[in-house]
């Protein structure tokens, strides 16, 4: 399948009286627009292509339902008294809007060089991102809504499967609740990994749906990682960044892993 027959397959199956597409030619962007709601999502045919050559159907299907999902969490009402406890905080790159196409501006923190958080109201299948207007007009305070979405976190389980590759452990958090990458700000949890481990902790989201640790032993254990990780942020629906960290009294601290070691301080 080429890239104008992947575009001509999704336009057919989403397709509806209430959407409207742009097609990037530069980009191999797709965007969809709810035309009622006057907002909408995009689609990067690029990495979908690359992902249908692995997963056929599936890959097919992932989009449709990710369009479809965040229409849905968009036609509903947003109301927060009452549904505090499905509050979130979600992770995403510093290159992701802070404003919506509105120019509604969105809640959000700072976080690292590499990511910022925002909040979301989880609505079942999908969730949708707040805006401080919203906030404001329910009644809460920025400050509020952040500490409500830290403790929802914090409160979600935290399974891994481990891999030992060349010397060092690697864990992955994958449970495809929409929060794996959101696992990270889980301080405790860090605490709890950077006591058990044997060399350093690195840590790194490179997609929304996976949080990865590594108790890095050895020169190679950097390697493994740069690499886990940018094949992750490639392969990622939602990617955040290809760049790990070090977690070090309590501070992330990006390692640019080109230089094949651990930099100095």
């Amino acid at each position: 399948m080429k890239i104008p027959e992947l575009r001509e397959e999704l336009e057919k199956r989403l397709a509806g009286k209430q959407r409207s597409f742009t097609f990037d030619k530069e980009t191999n962007q797709l965007r969809v627009d709810h035309t009622a709601l006057k907002k909408g999502a995009e689609l990067d045919l690029n990495k979908l292509l690359a992902k249908y050559e692995r997963e056929k159907e599936k890959a097919l299907d992932d989009a449709v339902h990710f369009i479809t999902t965040s229409f849905e969490a968009m036609e509903r009402d947003v109301k927060l008294k009452g549904r505090e406890k499905y509050i979130y905080p979600v992770v995403r790159s510093t290159s992701f809007p802070t404003e919506t196409k509105q120019g509604q501006a969105l809640l959000y923190s700072e976080h690292t060089a590499e990511t910022r958080i925002y909040y979301a109201l989880d609505m079942g299948d999908a969730y949708t991102m707040l805006e401080r207007e919203t906030v404001e007009k329910e009644g809460f305070t920025e400050e509020q809504l952040k500490e409500a979405a830290l403790f929802n976190v914090r409160s979600l389980e935290i399974s891994y499967k481990v891999d030992e590759v060349a010397g060092s452990s690697f864990y992955f958090v994958n449970t495809n609740d929409g929060y794996d990458a959101s696992r990270i700000l889980n301080e405790a949890f860090l605490e709890k990994m950077a006591g058990e481990v044997e060399g350093d902790l690195a840590v790194a989201v490179p997609h929304q749906d996976v949080l990865v640790l590594a108790d890095i032993r050895n020169e190679q254990g950097y390697d493994v990682l740069g690499q886990l990780s940018f094949r992750f942020y490639n392969n990622g629906r939602v990617p955040i960044t290809a760049l790990p960290f070090m977690y070090e009294n309590g501070k992330l601290e990006p390692i640019f892993i080109l230089a094949r070691k651990k930099p100095n301080k």
